[in-house]
């Protein structure tokens, strides 16, 4: 073994090796739709003293730290995100009512003496306020004498010994402080409505507890601490002990998006996911091995490398896990299988015109051949995949984080841990058995019957500008279903111990006061969608549910403000058309102008044919029918880059022929690898059709049209589009690519 197969080696060994220990040692961090829990996110607003800027929203997220650690949350994450937004993840917060009032409560907290009862239009002297008591006793109050940056602690307490009955322990940070104020109101005889303290949140009085007889005027209560009794439950106690703690926010904050899924969905979407990727792992296997024999098993063996590296390198970055990021993770296996499809068809194609020089050699010459074609097509879907992370949000996100790193992680499969593995095994078969002596039967027969695809260029692209018009057509007569992620409102998931039907569904909600809400019904699931839908509402709907269909569990709850999904929706549309921009600008530079234009215009049918598809069935467009567009962007360009890579090397060989041969000549050798690559995704795609939810159903319905539909426009738009955009374009063909010299030993004057 040489030099550069031996350093080629170690470093397999090593990313192997490094990549076990990781996935051994390291345990994965899974988002709150896989483990359960509620996400709320909250958008600071200003107050008419401080401007909501980074700052004071970073004042912001450490009070939510506080509350969130003070409700014993394990592991919760807390983060900002842009200069107003606040992401809080709660895992194992099933309430999302209790979460958000505990966690997102404005809590101006202040202390204040009572001044007496407010008598029926009295109004109340300068610096005194009028609120009504727990009771509804209007009473009058001083000025504020401690505010919640006074407290230092407040604490949920019990004694057994002392009977049954909670109470708050509050510790102040100025201890003669309150002693003053203590000492003040004590001077009144007990029973005079002056003897009592009130502590007001938000304006709102929630205790107002009366001064022990104990305590002496003027002297207070010392020690800086005091207990707040009444007749409080441990949960009534704590609320009010996070939200004392807390202290005060620096400025107000809104609710803008809140996700709560139960821990029984999350393992069920864990379970379908791994049904997914080990059946198309099989199949992709099964499918790659019976194609190209001992180089295709050499290279299952790489693929199952490629799932122990991205996984390791999910782990150690510390990434988040999502429903999207499992499909990602799983569609990633299909789309690794390409690089070694390119390189194999190469290596083919080298043995077939050199077979005297070897297998070695013409395997050597596929990695090195198909490079360009592997490097082209996959910074194409790592830009998709940034796009992901940049401009989407929640789930989504980790969608793009794990389609990012399976394409790192491909490459390295591809290009070093299936070399390693084929270069160990090529000496010792012969072509047959290896996989790479025959050009396959498409591509023989392709060879010998040579159809001339684009003599019938206009009548291709008459068809498909056919097929663009009645696919946007859905979009005027069906319109597109927004998912609540794009229009705001609330969207709730039940399930129910008895089936019911859709009809049974909607009137029972509708008895429930929503007769105009979006109910849709699948045996024991029901799903609610509204624009106005608050916490209790919910839970009227779900009682309502109830009466119909026995035992009744929310299995998922989602609410976007209306602000923050018409920013989605802007959103999508902005990473679509960034999408779309910076393949063209990618091609244009790696290509020439006619070849980027005419690829991102058959990218335009592509994306038309899936949105006209799912307005046409009234399929739900939502953040994972993003993902699900922006990959099948990559994927359409990335086969797209395969074609045009192939017509510049023959055009460069051919250069007096016209570019409608090349072009032809291209389609036709890059077939046997379209339809071998769309395969091993398919398999993937029907494994997350058939074992995923609805969700990921219709994931893979977007995938698979996108699939079929690039792989169709790659030959019959894109090709016909840049045969007549030629004519407009003055630059010569591509210069045919120079041989390598090496000059041999020194003192010698022979080249090689």
């Amino acid at each position: 073994m040489s030099r550069a197969p031996l350093w080629r080696a170690l470093a397999a060994f090593a990313v192997i090796a490094t990549s076990l220990v990781l996935a051994l040692t390291m345990a994965p961090r899974l988002g709150l739709d896989l483990r359960g829990g509620t996400q709320l996110v909250f958008e600071t607003r200003d107050s008419p003293t401080m401007k909501a800027d980074s700052e004071a929203t970073d004042r912001a997220l450490d009070v939510l730290r506080r509350r969130a650690d003070a409700l014993g949350v394990v592991d919760p994450t807390l983060v900002r995100s842009g200069e107003q937004r606040i992401i809080v993840e709660l895992p194992g917060v099933l309430d999302p009512e209790q979460a958000a009032e505990v966690i997102g409560k404005t809590a101006q907290l202040s202390f204040h003496a009572v001044k007496g009862v407010a008598q029926e239009g009295e109004k109340a002297e300068k610096g005194e306020i009028v609120v009504a008591d727990e009771s509804g006793q209007r009473l009058r109050l001083g000025p504020p004498v401690i505010s919640g940056d006074g407290v230092s602690d407040a604490n949920e307490r019990s004694d057994p010994q002392q009977g049954p009955g909670w109470w708050v322990s509050v510790q102040f940070r100025d201890a003669a402080a309150w002693q003053k104020l203590t000492g003040e109101v004590a001077c009144f005889e007990a029973g005079d409505p002056r003897r009592r303290l009130a502590i007001l949140l938000d304006n709102e009085i929630i205790s107002s507890p009366q001064l022990d007889p104990s305590i002496a005027c003027r002297a207070g209560i010392p020690g800086g601490g005091t207990d707040i009794t009444g007749d409080f439950t441990l949960e009534e106690a704590r609320e009010l002990g996070v939200l004392i703690k807390g202290g005060a926010l620096p400025v107000p904050m809104e609710l803008v998006e809140q996700r709560t899924v139960g821990p029984t969905l999350g393992a069920d979407a864990i379970e379908a996911s791994a049904k997914a990727g080990v059946v198309g792992l099989l199949l992709t296997t099964l499918f790659i091995v019976v194609i190209y024999r001992m180089v295709g098993l050499a290279a299952a063996l790489a693929l199952a490398c490629y799932g122990l590296i991205s996984y390791a390198a999910l782990v150690a970055m510390g990434a988040t896990l999502t429903l999207p990021g499992l499909a990602g993770f799983v569609l990633a296996i299909g789309m690794a299988v390409d690089a070694n499809v390119l390189v194999f068809e190469r290596a083919r194609e080298e043995y077939a015109g050199a077979p005297k020089r070897g297998l070695r050699h013409a395997l050597d010459r596929g990695f090195k051949m198909a490079w360009s074609a592997i490097a082209d097509s996959n910074i194409t879907t790592l830009i998709a995949a940034g796009l992901l992370f940049w401009l989407a949000s929640g789930p989504v996100k980790g969608f793009g984080v794990t389609l990012g790193i399976g394409v790192l992680a491909s490459l390295v499969s591809a290009m070093l841990i299936t070399r390693v593995f084929t270069s160990l095994i090529i000496d010792r078969m012969g072509p047959r058995v290896s996989g790479l002596g025959s050009v396959g039967r498409v591509r023989t027969w392709l060879t010998k019957r040579d159809p001339q695809v684009m003599a019938h260029k206009t009548l291709w692209l008459g068809m498909a500008v056919v097929v663009t018009v009645v696919s946007l057509a859905g979009l005027f007569a069906r319109g597109l279903n927004f998912g609540v992620e794009f229009t705001g409102g609330r969207l709730v998931e039940f399930s129910t111990s008895t089936p019911i039907t859709a009809d049974t569904a909607r009137q029972a909600v509708a008895d429930a006061g929503f007769p105009n809400a979006v109910v849709q019904a699948s045996g024991p699931d029901v799903s609610v969608r509204a624009g106005e839908l608050e916490i209790a509402e919910v839970n009227r709907i779900q009682e309502a549910l109830g009466e119909v269909g026995g035992e009744v569990n929310k299995s998922r709850d989602e609410f976007i403000g209306p602000s923050l999904g018409e920013e989605l929706r802007r959103n999508a549309l902005i990473a679509l058309g960034v999408a779309i921009a910076a393949q063209l600008a990618y091609l244009a530079y790696r290509f020439r102008w006619t070849f980027g234009t005419a690829a991102v215009s058959a990218l335009v049918v592509d994306v038309s044919v899936v949105i006209g598809l799912f307005a046409w069935l009234g399929k739900p467009i939502d953040g994972v029918f993003l993902a699900a567009m922006l990959t099948v962007v990559g994927y359409s360009v990335n086969d797209k880059v395969v074609v045009f890579d192939r017509v510049r090397e023959l055009w460069a060989l051919n250069r007096k022929e016209p570019l409608a041969k090349a072009v032809n000549g291209a389609i036709l050798q890059t077939l046997p690898r379209t339809i071998n690559t769309g395969l091993g995704a398919l398999f993937i795609l029907m494994a997350l059709a058939v074992f995923g939810g609805d969700s990921l159903r219709d994931f893979a319905i977007a995938l698979v049209t996108g699939i079929v539909v690039g792989t169709l426009s790659s030959s019959f738009v894109a090709g016909p589009l840049a045969i007549t955009l030629d004519r407009f374009d003055k630059k010569p063909p591509p210069e045919p690519p120079q041989p390598r010299v090496k000059r041999a030993r020194e003192g010698s004057g022979a080249v090689l």
